[in-house]
């Protein structure tokens, strides 16, 4: 992993279209899939409507039939029913540990390294929202090693 450099912020509440996904971590791409076709259909570029993952749990220790994710997208509007299953949700303002990861998104250790080694140690108390990562490039032409994900980890 990179040099560590966790980070205080207030994040600021976001509206968010959001799609579940509960099921095995292999089958996510199905889901972020109908959501990419929702944000086509709706003309809401990543560089103005940004792409979030809200983490319910750990894909490493919970039952593949149990793990859950919100995938989502910045948004100003409310979400009419769609084909695709897409619906609002919030992501709440507050205060959280901020890490960046660079590279591959198939393992974010910044996750677990925020989770594992910083939160215990830090003498802070969590907030009651999950973990979220902020997908900040995304699209066709990002390659591997040039993805950036910001992981929010939400305290009191």
């Amino acid at each position: 992993m990179q040099a560590v450099n966790v980070q205080i912020v207030h994040f600021p509440e976001t509206k968010v279209a959001a799609i579940e996904h509960c099921g095995p971590p292999h089958l996510e791409y199905e889901t972020v899939q109908k959501l990419i076709e929702w944000r086509l259909a709706n003309r809401l570029p990543p560089t103005r409507h940004h792409s979030y993952g809200i983490h319910y749990n750990d894909p490493r220790t919970t039952p593949p039939e149990e793990y859950r994710v919100d995938f989502c997208i910045s948004v100003e509007n409310d979400i009419p029913a769609n084909p695709q299953g897409v619906v609002n949700k919030i992501i709440p303002s507050g205060r959280c540990a901020m890490i960046r990861h660079l590279g591959s998104r198939e393992n974010v250790s910044a996750a677990s390294y925020l989770y594992e080694v910083w939160f215990p140690n830090s003498g802070e108390a969590l907030r009651d929202f999950p973990i979220f990562f902020h997908y900040v490039n995304v699209g066709l032409h990002v390659q591997e090693h040039e993805m950036i994900t910001d992981v929010y980890l939400p305290l009191r």
